[in-house]
């Protein structure tokens, strides 16, 4: 790329300092809570305590807005297998269609890791872009609402002729409901990181900059702090304040911290490449080429987003990669909202997953699906939620200058 050997170093730390320095709490927070809602039973109650909500009736509903509760928390893996076992349990209780009862909470699970913050990808963008956590996290919301229903009950009655037979080897036994934390506890526990963004973001929108007591709010809206609060407040209500000890909660961090190991990695390297092509002026290069084509920011960096994903697989290198290539764009086009072109280059993340995609093979193997019925159900789900995460994206944009 021309960067003299001399500089590659410092050049590769910046990049992946930079990246880490602003994510790393987050992501190492946002799994440790996210594995102590799900080892102690929490997501479990979330999903029982909404199936009795909404009834045999409304299952698909049911279903989705489990999947977006369980989602918020967790990883897509840990969130996909941590559902499993529901999605299999009601299949076989009311013989109904595999994919077609299980599709709504997978889509949750999908647009949740691509569009909201605390997930690694969003996180990772909103830093990137220069955008802000809450108002990303209330946009992304809104877009996520018509995005799941339409990928997943509207979508999902199309599909009722795909025959699945699921693996018994997948079930896993459900704890005892007398050992699960309460309800409520859970439920709360689980969305505190929503809440508390949601509230600061508000305050920062309607007090006065005077105001006393603007810079707590200012504190207490940054996302690292929000994960730290959550994740103190989870170690309380759903560990030591239920009998658990100290070092049993500290077992289960450890194990957390070791699943997303990886993620930092892949996040640091993503940050790595990205100073990379700032520094040789690739990525200027590539923007101005794009330049040309006089297309919406939020178009082309959905666009560019969409080709790396289908090229590698992955949504979170797609989103990181995507994000080195798209913030000069993004400088060249003050006038567009950086909250917005998270969501866009999100939604382009998750385009067509294929065989290249672990989450392709997930789906398949969990639902014991063929190749082509995986690319029927799975893939077309991923490629409406990236549709409608751009449209609902351009939507917003349009609204906004109205006004």
């Amino acid at each position: 790329m021309g960067i003299e050997p001399i500089r590659v170093p410092g050049v590769l730390q910046k990049g992946i300092g930079d990246m880490l320095g602003s994510l790393a709490i987050v992501v190492i927070a946002g799994s440790m809570l996210g594995k102590l809602i799900a080892e102690t039973g929490a997501a479990q109650q979330i999903a029982t305590g909404l199936m009795g909500l909404f009834g045999q009736n409304r299952l698909q509903v049911a279903f989705m807005v489990t999947g977006f509760v369980i989602g918020l928390p967790l990883f897509y893996n840990v969130a996909f297998i941590l559902v499993f076992p529901l999605i299999a349990g009601v299949v076989h209780q009311y013989r109904l269609p595999a994919v077609y009862v299980g599709l709504p909470m997978i889509a949750s699970l999908s647009v949740t890791h691509g569009f909201l913050p605390p997930h690694p990808s969003p996180v990772a963008l909103v830093s990137q872009f220069g955008a802000d956590t809450g108002t990303t996290l209330l946009y992304g919301t809104i877009i996520a609402v018509p995005t799941v229903l339409l990928a997943g009950p509207v979508f999902s009655k199309t599909l009722g002729h795909i025959k699945a037979s699921l693996l018994t080897t997948f079930r896993t036994e459900a704890r005892e409901h007398v050992n699960l934390p309460g309800l409520s506890n859970s439920l709360f526990t689980a969305l505190l990181p929503v809440l508390l963004l949601t509230v600061t973001t508000i305050l920062n929108m309607t007090l006065n900059p005077e105001a006393a007591i603007k810079p707590v709010v200012t504190f207490f809206s940054d996302s690292s702090i929000v994960m730290l609060v959550s994740l103190v407040y989870a170690t309380w209500s759903l560990g030591l304040r239920r009998g658990m000890k100290m070092n049993e909660v500290m077992s289960i961090y450890t194990s957390a911290v070791s699943d997303v190991a990886m993620v930092v990695l892949i996040m640091g390297g993503a940050g790595g490449l990205k100073q990379i092509l700032f520094e040789s002026g690739v990525s200027a290069e590539i923007a101005g080429m794009l330049n040309n084509l006089q297309l919406d920011p939020l178009l082309l960096g959905w666009l560019i987003a969409c080709l790396i994903r289908v090229s590698v697989g992955s949504a979170t290198v797609a989103g990181l990669t995507a994000a080195g290539i798209v913030a000069p764009l993004l400088a060249a086009h003050p006038e567009t909202d950086p909250n917005l072109m998270v969501l866009a280059v999100g939604a382009g993340s998750l385009m067509f997953s294929h065989l290249n995609d672990a989450g392709f093979w997930l789906f398949k193997e969990y639902f014991n699906l063929s190749i082509r019925d995986t690319i029927r159900s799975w893939s077309l789900m991923e490629t409406i939620v990236a549709t409608c995460g751009l449209l609902g994206a351009l939507t917003l944009q349009w609204t906004f200058s109205l006004f």
